[in-house]
């Protein structure tokens, strides 16, 4: 346990070790507000990530959007509703999606959901914001399933028991019974999704168009925080500017994923302090 304490101090230490000597020279007004990333540029160097933070916000709520019902739906019909060989068969099926390698969902995003996107839609290109948020959205549903339906399965039966002596159907068990009983375990459900989508990379860099602008609607080409890490860490001169700003980036999406546990944290000692009382 102490380990894991260690380990994450040591990450944020090191992120934080490369990013610091740009610390005095940028414009944090510009870094936050400004849409122009052009940290190459030879005529006027532009940091801003507002266009980033939108791309990696908008993928990442249109991705929970669309896995979240998917992945709860799932693991109460696993839990609650299906039984024998086809729930071992599902299981397996979903741990073999949480099993795929996001390089491979990218080229599935690029190669086939895009051009359905492009047939459906009319979008001019298929690599956009609507592509990037059902990858992730598949992405993220194994591991929703399976906390969920750990979640629902560690309530007791004599809660099931007690509900059918009432008289309350399946569907009202589900949602009036182990609902609130699981909560804790749904929000950590959901919340693992959140994160598996934020700190995605490759997927996202490979379906979302890797284009810097606020997105206007569904099928306009995004960039995400990661990807911009992804595709520029590894062509900067280590120790100049850039270099210290992708670090800085970093720290950006360490703050995201701390505050997203913060908030979770406090939602789940609330919903305790609620049963308390």
């Amino acid at each position: 346990g102490y380990s894991a304490i260690v380990f994450v101090f040591a990450i944020f230490f090191f992120v934080f070790r490369e990013a610091s000597p740009v610390f005095t020279k940028l414009n944090w007004g510009e870094f936050f507000t400004s849409v122009e990333w052009r940290p190459t540029s030879t005529v006027q160097v532009r940091y801003g990530v507002l266009a980033l933070l939108a791309g990696t916000v908008a993928v990442t709520g249109l991705a929970m959007l669309i896995a979240v019902p998917l992945g709860l739906g799932a693991a109460v019909y696993l839990s609650e509703f299906c039984e024998g060989r086809l729930r071992e068969t599902l299981k397996v099926l979903i741990e073999l999606l949480a099993a795929v390698p996001s390089v491979v969902w990218g080229f599935v995003g690029y190669m086939v959901l895009g051009p359905v996107l492009m047939d459906t839609t009319g979008a001019a290109v298929g690599v956009n914001l609507l592509n990037g948020g059902i990858i992730l959205a598949l992405m993220s549903v194994p591991i929703i399933v399976s906390v969920g339906e750990d979640s629902l399965k560690a309530v007791p039966d004599a809660y099931r028991e007690a509900a059918i002596a009432l008289g309350a159907s399946r569907w009202e068990i589900v949602y009036r019974v182990l609902f609130p009983a699981a909560r804790n375990g749904l929000l950590a459900a959901v919340l693992l999704g959140v994160g598996r989508a934020i700190g995605e990379t490759m997927a996202v860099l490979m379906a979302t168009g890797h284009a810097v602008a606020i997105p206007h609607s569904l099928v306009d080409p995004i960039r995400t925080l990661t990807a911009t890490i992804a595709a520029e860490l590894g062509e900067v001169v280590a120790g100049d500017d850039h270099y210290r700003v992708l670090f800085v980036i970093g720290l950006v999406l360490f703050a995201m994923t701390f505050a997203v546990n913060l908030i979770a944290d406090l939602v789940v000692k609330g919903i305790r302090g609620d049963r308390g009382t």
